[in-house]
């Protein structure tokens, strides 16, 4: 099966979803794209990855939104990395910047570091949910 057209709730679905939101993400900057709004999309790529690993394992995705709280809900044998130590931070974003007026404007600096974290994350997972290949341009 083609992972554009992956069975719903599947891993490779959940993860198409994550590469579509680290696309999002990662888009050049211009005026009309504020950085709070990448940064809620780097937040949702991780997100959806970490739920893509949940689902892989057969564990049922609870509706959150908390990273943190989703990695307390992953297998004892798979461990984090630690590059990954600072993914929870992402969680601001998920609800916090969806409405104007509720928080500062990102910088540059802050967004590259959601997209970086959000990038490692869906290659991460990408690594070791079964059956799924690695997006090849996401190793640009």
């Amino acid at each position: 099966m083609r992972a554009d057209h992956a069975e719903p709730g599947s891993p490779a679905d959940w993860l198409r979803h994550a590469r579509s939101d680290l696309a999002i993400a990662g888009a050049r900057k211009s005026r009309q794209i504020l950085y709070e709004h990448q940064c809620f999309h780097a937040q949702q790529a991780a997100e959806k990855a970490v739920k893509a690993l949940l689902v892989d394992h057969g564990i049922s995705v609870p509706r959150s939104h908390d990273l943190a709280f989703l990695f307390t809900r992953m297998p004892r044998d798979i461990a984090v990395p630690l590059e990954l130590v600072d993914l929870p931070l992402l969680t601001k974003y998920a609800v916090q910047l969806r409405y104007p007026g509720e928080t500062v404007p990102i910088k540059t600096r802050e967004h590259r570091t959601a997209l970086r974290l959000a990038k490692r994350t869906v290659e991460w997972v990408e690594s070791i949910v079964r059956n799924i290949k690695p997006n090849a341009r996401l190793h640009r």
